[in-house]
């Protein structure tokens, strides 16, 4: 999908104006293009693969690595909101990190604390739930092109909190469910987004909302591919190991990061308001 699915129509709702005389920010947001689908999948992958990694490696075990991660999350988030527009180097370190930080609670939640993953799915689809009708009643809008706010950008970041820990949750209930194998589940969740896509380009699926179901199906799509990347041969994947497939994709998400920041074909127009009267 490109820069189309996610808002040429503002439903649902339209952008509720600031309150007089406030100034708003640019958007915090990048251009829904090409290049965001393709990053945001990396993102997703990377978090399946370093989350494993991380737990591995680390010694602190899933709660000690999910703490850890949450302070580090917490720190880049403090960074992102404190910035004026859209950074391409922040922002999408803190979409790599929250992606780490879903994957590692919906995690917890099956293998520490034994909540079923139909339970842990539906908790997490209910909690988005809330956000966006939280989001909608405050803001009268869902879309990305108007996160200029702080209010909204704190609704943003939760929301994608949620799509990634329901999208993990999710995930992992259909390859429980239905044994496909990684490469099968890929190609499932990718053809779900193609389900979406031509939903939207020819059936008329409102827009924001093929966004966010895009958005939230392409979390399983990434870690059935780090998946396949990374585990053994014998559970049949390509045995890439952990190490390789995290470091390859942080190379490529890199690349095309460095790459946005310097040819900003990803940033938003600015919109402002009147400046408060002196």
């Amino acid at each position: 999908m490109t820069a189309d699915i996610p808002g040429a129509v503002e439903a649902p709702g339209t952008s509720r104006p600031a309150p007089t005389g406030r100034r708003l920010r640019w958007n915090k947001v990048p251009e829904v293009t090409a290049y965001f689908w393709v990053i945001k999948v990396l993102c997703t992958t990377v978090g399946e693969t370093a989350a494993d990694l991380l737990n591995e490696k680390l010694g602190l075990g899933l709660t000690g690595v999910s703490l850890l991660m949450s302070v580090v999350l917490v720190a880049v988030l403090v960074a992102q909101f404190r910035t004026r527009a859209y950074r391409p180097g922040i922002y999408w370190l803190a979409v790599a990190l929250i992606s780490i930080v879903g994957t590692l609670i919906s995690d917890n939640l099956t293998d520490n604390l034994g909540v079923p993953l139909e339970t842990s799915t539906l908790a997490f689809a209910v909690a988005l739930v809330v956000v966006f009708v939280a989001w909608y009643r405050s803001e009268r809008t869902l879309s990305i092109h108007h996160v200029d706010t702080t209010r909204r950008e704190s609704f943003y970041w939760l929301a994608v909190l949620f799509t990634f820990a329901l999208g993990t949750a999710a995930g992992d209930l259909v390859a429980e469910r239905m044994d496909l194998g990684y490469w099968l589940s890929a190609g499932l969740f990718a053809l779900a987004i193609a389900a979406v896509a031509v939903a939207h380009f020819a059936l008329g699926l409102d827009a924001v909302w093929g966004f966010w179901i895009a958005y939230i199906l392409t979390r399983p799509l990434g870690a059935s591919i780090g998946d396949y990347l990374s585990q053994p041969t014998a559970d049949g994947g390509l045995g890439l190991g952990t190490v390789i497939t995290s470091v390859l994709f942080l190379a490529v998400i890199l690349g095309l990061v460095v790459f946005l920041a310097v040819t900003r074909r990803d940033v938003s127009d600015p919109e402002r308001l009147t400046p408060q009267a002196s």
